[in-house]
């Protein structure tokens, strides 16, 4: 895996916390701060993914899926109840 160096600027509170946090975790900054951003990431796309199935049951269903869903619970009973 390629790597790129880059710079930042960050408050001098938060870089002293990362600093902590990274000698007891006993790993590098950089691997921290990569670590950070991985999860970071991760949790952006998990939104993302929730709000696309959020949205794809929004809709109410049509009349005919109503219809639909009227018969197959009507099929349904008659099973259950041995009458098939």
């Amino acid at each position: 895996m390629e790597n790129v160096k880059t710079a930042i600027s960050i408050r001098k509170a938060l870089f002293e916390q990362a600093e902590d946090l990274a000698r007891k975790l006993k790993v590098s900054r950089s691997r921290l701060f990569a670590l950070a951003l991985e999860d970071y990431i991760r949790r952006q796309q998990n939104q993302e993914l929730l709000a696309q199935i959020n949205a794809a049951y929004a809709d109410e269903p049509d009349s005919a899926e109503h219809t639909l869903r009227r018969k197959a619970r009507r099929t349904h009973r008659r099973i259950v109840e041995g009458e098939w």
